[in-house]
């Protein structure tokens, strides 16, 4: 069965909203087939990394990157994943409170190093998600998860 791994830093209440919006659209009645992980990013592993079809990164944006936790996770699984895991699929979502510029660039940096795939338009929000921006978190999510079905 395919997996897709969501790797998130959700430390605030509205980094939790995105989450959970990105986890029910992943794991909506429509997708079948499809086996969703979740993981901090402080405790997904490389092992999480190579037995997973499909990626979904979730951060805030701190002190105009991504966060310690997010780039953490990326150093671990950085070279032992390099080759393994080319051409994989991968969404994104970043939430911060004015500008989320210096994570996205982060994130894009590493993730064409990696040679992942992006199967989806980034979910950015700055403040408190809206209505709107939940269900871009949703969509994301069934997004991914749909990519991967047989």
């Amino acid at each position: 069965m395919p997996t897709l791994l969501i790797v998130h830093h959700t430390p605030s209440p509205n980094c939790q909203a995105m989450f959970e919006a990105v986890v029910s659209g992943a794991t909506a009645p429509e997708i079948e087939n499809v086996q969703v992980v979740r993981r901090p990013a402080l405790a997904a592993t490389a092992g999480d990394v190579l037995e997973a079809d499909g990626y979904l990164l979730g951060t805030p944006a701190n002190l105009g990157y991504m966060s310690g936790a997010l780039k953490h996770f990326f150093d671990q699984i950085y070279y032992p994943c390099l080759d393994t895991t080319r051409g994989r699929p991968f969404g994104t979502y970043v939430h911060g409170g004015s500008d989320v510029t210096g994570a996205l660039r982060g994130i894009e940096s590493i993730t064409t190093g990696l040679g992942w795939r992006r199967a989806a338009d980034t979910v950015t929000v700055t403040g408190a998600p809206d209505k709107a921006a939940l269900e871009r978190c949703w969509e994301l999510g069934a997004t991914l998860a749909a990519g991967l079905m047989d």
